[in-house]
């Protein structure tokens, strides 16, 4: 088992295999959050709520309750009634007064994990998870909160929910409700978050936890290219490593709040959850609300430990498409080719010469509908242009099949242009805020997807497509925040619901189409990686990583994204150069090598590229078909970072069973007077003899691991070298 509860000493003790969870029950059922850590042989831990100290308990110093309000490490808090920390849970009644306190009243332990109604969350069978519900209830508001801690325990993985059930007889108001909620003394923490901005998304930043509160959200409408979902709590110690870390990840696609509060005494309290700005639920008596899941990973070993266990348990319990172990095909997308300057003849000259080297896939990108011929009309108007596509969609379908590619599409049908035939006949039905004029960004408004007619009507347009012709892949993109937050579907008490329900209507609609084309390969995306969180991967097993392909610039995007994301779910591909976004010049197979840590693809007009270009393509093709299985299923070590003002980028794929290493190494920037570069290698059996692939150099385990591996005859800015260490029989 890997959840117990003594009732003696009102302890709950959640295990996985290295760590262990403890949560304490106070004598007047106060929860209280009392370790986590490496995991405890015995259950104990209960002195760590300082339930014996000043101020001591309600129950006997009742007249310094708030005084022990604000110190008590709560395992989930509330506002109102005297910790003056941050709240995860504001609850306003009918006469606008807030303030809410929760006392426990049962609990239940069970095999398996229960779904979240109407939104992503992890999965597994009940031999692979335990679930601990714990029910805590406020009889003056007639609210009950039902805490839902779930445990796995292979990867090292506990994650947390929160569900509101109105049980009186007033309306209330939920005026923020977050996910996950973590107190802790203080250890001279770091917090280690993901920055960024349109091309540049989840550049890593690290500093030292301050008095007072620090934290990154986004209030956009999604998880955004400036900030992202996750943050961790370092030791000053922890490494790749070494070192302890506390991470939390949320499973959400619109806006979100991950903050780190270190207090008077010296407590920190960590959270995350939906951000309560424009945020505000109806709760009419009966109803009940649902919060997204937050994913908790601690590692005593660094950093690197905790990436492994992210992307084991997204490889395992969160993406549910049939390509999670599958190849996925190569494919080349027409838009840095020929952006909205293309027709039949321009994409089967494309596919001719993309099937003569090797590529599997044409993918059309936007510029196809409607009138389209540039970025300012005709997304709603989700029918062929014939102009372009001459005899239809389903002729170019075919005759890309019979060169012998597969085929793609891109749609964004969360939008709508102010210049489409849609807009004319229904100008309602983009978010707006009546009397106000709306907000434009690249010349487009949101659809009100929220409303079931405008939903339907945005899946029906994407799914009649799919099925005129057998298309094998869709990009789904969203090239803009929200704004203009109104509905004329809501009351006026629940406009500030909208934000959320949208993301729920966006779930939706691709629950739907993951339910009517099971085989479909989805590939989200958000004008690069705005969309780059764990609740896009329930619904399709890759996203586009950013719209920067040069390979450079990407080494820092990539690592950052990998510091959490498994590889495989990371969308990448090789593009022309001078790069169109930054016109830097890198040689074609630091751009291979680079693309190969992700999805692999292209982006760029292959009947346009140089000779010497092109005859590498067949090589590079090969190179993902060799090693896929070690990028979608091997452990991702990072060796080096240019991040880290290295001259060079160096990262490693191990085998589980460490009988082959893939390990790729760019030289950033050349230097003079130097001798080889020395790299100790990771995930090797110490014990084992090694051969580098190609060559009769002979190694063992520990030689790699302790000694290192020299990188010899590397000349020159931005070069790359990938070196595959194979287990000797």
């Amino acid at each position: 088992m890997s959840i117990y509860f003594d009732e003696e000493k009102k302890l709950f003790k959640l295990d996985t295999d290295h760590t262990s969870y403890v949560i304490g029950l106070s004598e007047e059922g106060y929860l209280g959050h009392a370790y986590y850590g490496k995991r405890l042989k015995d259950l104990g831990g209960k002195y760590l709520l300082r339930m014996e100290e000043t101020p001591y308990t309600p129950m006997t110093n009742k007249r310094e309750k708030s005084g022990f309000l604000d110190c008590f490490p709560m395992e989930y808090s509330t506002g109102g009634i005297g910790d003056y920390r941050e709240s995860c849970l504001n609850v306003r009644n009918e006469q606008g007064c807030v303030g809410a306190e929760f006392f426990y009243s049962s609990h239940e332990i069970r095999k398996g994990k229960p779904k979240l109604e109407g939104l992503p969350a992890s999965f597994g069978t009940e031999e692979e998870v335990e679930t601990l519900r714990i029910i805590c209830k406020d009889a003056i508001l007639g609210l009950e909160v039902e805490l839902m801690y779930s445990v796995f325990a292979e990867t090292d993985v506990i994650t947390r929910s929160v569900r509101l059930q109105n049980t009186g007889t007033e309306t209330l108001y939920l005026d923020k409700v977050y996910s996950a909620c973590l107190d802790m003394d203080n250890r001279d923490f770091e917090m280690v978050s993901l920055f960024g901005s349109w091309g540049r998304e989840r550049h890593m930043q690290r500093g030292s936890v301050r008095y007072g509160k620090q934290m990154v959200s986004s209030i956009c409408g999604k998880s955004s290219h400036q900030e992202h979902p996750f943050m961790a709590l370092v030791t000053p110690d922890a490494n790749q490593e070494h070192g302890e870390v506390y991470a939390m990840n949320f499973v959400y696609s619109g806006n979100f709040i991950a903050q780190a509060e270190l207090s008077q005494f010296d407590q920190v309290r960590m959270v995350m959850g939906i951000h309560s700005e424009q945020f505000c639920w109806k709760l009419i008596p009966g109803a009940s609300f649902q919060a997204p899941e937050a994913v908790l990973v601690y590692s005593a070993e660094g950093l690197g430990k905790m990436t492994r266990s992210f992307h084991d348990f997204y490889r395992k319990h969160l993406i549910r498409s049939p390509y999670k172990y599958k190849k996925r095909p190569v494919l080349i997308n027409n838009w840095e080719a020929t952006y909205f300057d293309f027709n039949t003849e321009k994409l089967l000259d494309i596919a001719r010469e993309a099937k003569r080297c090797g590529i599997e896939m044409l993918v059309m990108d936007d510029g196809w509908f409607g009138k389209r011929n540039g970025d300012d009309s005709s997304l709603g108007d989700w029918t062929v242009n014939e102009e372009k596509i001459t005899g239809g969609l389903p002729e170019l379908v075919r005759k890309v099949n019979e060169i012998g590619l597969e085929f793609g599409i891109w749609f964004e049908p969360e939008m709508i242009s102010p210049d489409s035939q849609l807009y004319r006949e229904h100008p309602d039905w983009a978010l707006q805020i009546q009397g106000r004029e709306a907000t434009q960004i690249r010349t487009q408004y949101v659809l009100d997807i929220t409303r079931k007619e405008v939903r339907d009507y945005a899946y029906e347009c994407v799914a009649k497509i799919l099925r005129s012709a057998p298309i094998s892949y869709v990009k789904w993109d969203m090239n803009r925040q929200l704004t203009d937050m109104g509905s004329y579907s809501l009351a006026s008490d629940q406009q500030q619901e909208l934000f959320h329900r949208y993301v729920l209507a966006l779930y939706e609609m691709q629950e739907r189409l993951t339910q009517e084309f099971p085989n479909l390969l989805l590939e989200n995306c958000s004008g690069g990686g705005a969309r780059f969180d764990p609740g896009m991967l329930y619904y399709s097993p890759q996203i586009w990583c950013t719209d920067d392909t040069d390979a450079i610039e990407r080494l820092r995007i990539q690592e950052g994204t990998a510091l959490v994301y498994p590889l495989s779910v990371m969308g990448a591909h090789v593009s022309d150069c001078p790069n169109h976004a930054v016109g830097r010049t890198t040689p074609f197979m630091t751009r291979g090598h680079v693309a190969l840590a992700g999805t692999f693809g292209y982006e760029l007009d292959i009947t346009k590229i140089s000779e010497e270009e092109r005859e590498q393509i067949p090589e590079q093709v090969e190179l993902y078909r060799k090693y896929h299985h070690l990028i979608q299923t091997g452990d991702y070590y990072r060796i080096a970072s240019w991040s880290d003002r290295k001259p060079y980028d160096c990262w490693e794929v191990a085998a589980k069973d460490a009988s082959e290493i893939l390990v790729t190494y760019v030289q950033v920037l050349g230097r003079t007077n130097t001798h080889s570069r020395n790299i100790r290698l990771k995930g090797l059996d110490p014990l084992a003899q090694y051969r580098l692939e190609d060559t009769d150099e002979i190694y063992i385990g520990e030689e790699l691991l302790n000694c290192g591996f020299l990188v010899r005859d590397v000349f020159g800015d931005f070069q790359s070298r990938l070196f595959h260490f194979i287990k000797c029989n």
